[in-house]
């Protein structure tokens, strides 16, 4: 099967501006069925050996936000991708990607002996390790029971569970989970349902079913979108998403093992943690419901503007909406007490220095934040990988290049990396320590906010990525 970019299927929903956007949210971005299950097969023969040194390791996966998507410039992207490809170079082997539309094709892909190994967001159960070769884990999550938070009362413990309407995707973990709760006599019911867990937490949202049961990595990533989910209960202590290979490639497992618990593997895991899900912090429902409604009732008035300005300075029109909804929630007469005003929240100075004279004009200041962000980007080093240059770029935005330098050399000086991202976060903050700061050449600065303030725009950006799609544009 062609790899290709996951928007499809956008006619699961009535074709109304927010159906379609659910529709686009979860089939474009959130195609997470990370649990489902296949009918337990024979033991295969294997035929595939481990690769030789410049040979291709044969990979299936599904298009998922967990496992493997395209990013808008389609690139391959993905925690398992990332993974799985930093595993392969320590081995100077290509990877061969193949999306299979479920997990049960995944699993059967291996059955078939088709695959080296499959990193697809597997639950590494007994089940299954009874049948196929258990790889390294990468990733801890919990089940967890999702539901509206408008249900009164939510079932906070499994005997509230019996007479509620919870559905789950068929072939899953969660079913499997629901069963063993059932065998034990608690009075519960639940159904199976053909649909991916993120259609079924939407159905929740609308309040078309009770509750659902998803993994938590799956959870803490869609409820950005649906801030009305809430989390009743968990309902394991803890589970490990990896990889599987066929039945019989225990050498090859070995080596994945041995590659993932190295120093090595260990910083990739760290990496791919750190881009993908650390940055979404804490649920904040109050912040995320009032972006979902101004993105129906700001954002269409401003979004041309974004556009054009990411066609002025390559920033990307997401990221400068984000921007924007951090520093003024899309307000252009925004104005704050110490005098940075607008949409893109300009100082006097800053404002004056990109030719702005009415930083109250939307059209002018969106220009001029997004040119001077291009700026505080353009002087980093051509050098500097993508994302930490953009999230660099970012904190010099809130607190100043100036602050920013010092970091950096601060840094050095602790044996940091001035250049990643994940390092920085750690010594920012010490621009508002005496014991630091004295010796630099700016002095305090609050340098915990930039950390904050990046993290917020990234949380921010995910969500206005995917909404931009059904968003109106000006004709012509």
């Amino acid at each position: 099967m062609p790899i290709s970019s996951p928007l499809h299927d956008q006619d699961v929903y009535p074709k109304s501006r927010s159906r379609l956007l659910i529709a686009t949210l979860l089939l474009a971005l959130f195609m997470l069925a990370g649990c489902e299950q296949s009918d337990p097969p024979s033991e295969p023969t294997t035929q595939l050996d481990p690769p030789q040194p410049g040979g291709t390791l044969k990979v299936a996966t599904r298009n998922s936000a967990t496992t493997y998507y395209l990013d808008r410039d389609e690139t391959p992207t993905g925690p398992e991708h990332d993974l799985v490809e930093s595993f392969a170079n320590a081995h100077d082997w290509q990877v061969e990607w193949t999306l299979l539309d479920s997990t049960s094709e995944v699993l059967q892909a291996l059955k078939d002996d088709e695959f080296h190994l499959a990193a697809a967001g597997l639950t590494h159960l007994p089940s299954r390790d009874e049948h196929f070769t258990q790889g390294p884990t990468h990733t801890d999550i919990v089940e967890q029971l999702v539901c509206h938070r408008d249900m009164r009362p939510l079932p906070h413990q499994v005997e509230d569970m019996a007479g509620v309407d919870i559905r789950v995707t068929a072939d899953s973990s969660y079913a499997e989970k629901l069963q063993s709760l059932v065998n034990q006599q608690t009075g519960i019911t639940f159904e199976e349902d053909p649909r991916t867990t993120e259609i079924l937490l939407a159905e929740v949202a609308e309040k078309r079913i009770d509750c659902t049961v998803a993994d938590s990595n799956i959870v803490q990533m869609i409820r950005r979108h649906f801030p009305h989910l809430e989390v009743a209960m968990n309902l394991t202590s803890g589970d490990k998403l990896g990889w599987y290979l066929p039945a019989g490639h225990q050498t090859l497992a070995d080596m994945a093992k041995q590659w993932m618990a190295s120093a090595e593997g260990q910083q990739h895991v760290a990496t791919v943690q750190d881009r993908y899900y650390a940055y979404i912090g804490e649920f904040d429902f109050v912040d995320l419901r009032a972006l979902n409604r101004r993105i129906d009732e700001r954002l269409p008035n401003f979004i041309d503007l974004f556009l054009e300005a990411e066609e002025e300075t390559g920033m990307p029109a997401d990221l400068l909406a984000a921007l924007a909804y951090q520093e003024s929630h899309w307000d252009p007469q925004a104005v704050s007490p110490t005098g940075v005003r607008g949409i893109m929240m300009l100082t006097q100075n800053t404002a004056k220095s990109l030719g702005v004279d009415n930083r109250l004009n939307p059209a002018a200041a969106i220009d001029g934040g997004a040119r001077y962000l291009a700026d505080r980007h353009q002087r980093l080093p051509d050098t500097l990988p993508e994302p930490d240059r953009t999230y660099l770029a970012l904190a010099s935005y809130n607190i100043g290049r100036g602050h920013v330098l010092d970091a950096q050399k601060l840094a050095r000086e602790l044996g940091k990396d001035p250049h990643s991202w994940e390092d920085m976060k750690e010594v920012l903050p010490l621009k508002a320590d005496k014991r630091y700061y004295p010796q630099t050449r700016y002095g305090y600065a609050r340098g915990y906010e930039p950390v904050h303030y990046v993290q917020r725009i990234r949380n921010y950006q995910d969500v206005i990525s995917a909404a931009m799609v059904f968003l109106p544009l000006e004709e012509g």
